[in-house]
């Protein structure tokens, strides 16, 4: 008796994931769209619970009190949760705390990539050309987006993040095809 036994490698799923179509609105523009934000909101949850799951081992460990937590986990002795909720327990307030937590998490990803792919698109067909210049405004007009979801927005972090947006794809663009 033989067993057909299909070996997948990592690449391989990735391959086949980038080229599979979960959607068809009946416009590339909206597929593009509709695709990149699943699936950077599902990597948006992925890094909240597992985010939320390190916290929670650190603090069930003892390694936060012998002093061995990093600074930017930690403030003034005082571990930073993004959910204040969220106290290591088994209990409702502290489930409700991590779903909310990361459905925020996954519509903040969600619209970065939405919104990214959607404009880098959309530049290329309006101008005929996908170059650095597409990209680099997709990625300015993103930044902003996201600066506009959080708590504290400010003219210079609104500013700061359009830069670091622009930057960031811009930089993207032009390495491609390098690695």
């Amino acid at each position: 008796m033989s067993h057909n036994l299909e070996t997948r490698s990592l690449m391989g799923e990735i391959r086949r994931f980038d080229k599979c179509c979960f959607f068809d609105f009946g416009h590339p523009l909206l597929n593009r769209i509709a695709e990149s934000f699943v699936k950077a909101a599902g990597i948006g949850a992925i890094q909240a619970v597992s985010r939320e799951a390190y916290f929670t081992a650190i603090e069930g460990s003892g390694f936060e009190s012998s002093g061995g937590v990093p600074p930017e986990i930690s403030v003034d002795g005082k571990k930073r949760h993004r959910a204040p909720d969220l106290r290591g327990e088994t209990n409702r307030k502290s489930l409700e705390a991590l779903v909310r937590n990361t459905g925020k998490e996954s519509l903040q990803w969600g619209l970065a990539a939405g919104v990214y792919s959607g404009l880098t698109y959309g530049l290329s067909e309006a101008r005929g050309v996908h170059d650095w210049k597409n990209t680099a405004v997709a990625g300015a007009i993103t930044g902003v987006a996201l600066a506009l979801t959080t708590a504290d927005i400010s003219h210079e972090q609104i500013v700061q993040c359009a830069i670091t947006g622009a930057a960031i794809s811009t930089a993207a663009n032009l390495l491609t095809g390098i690695f």
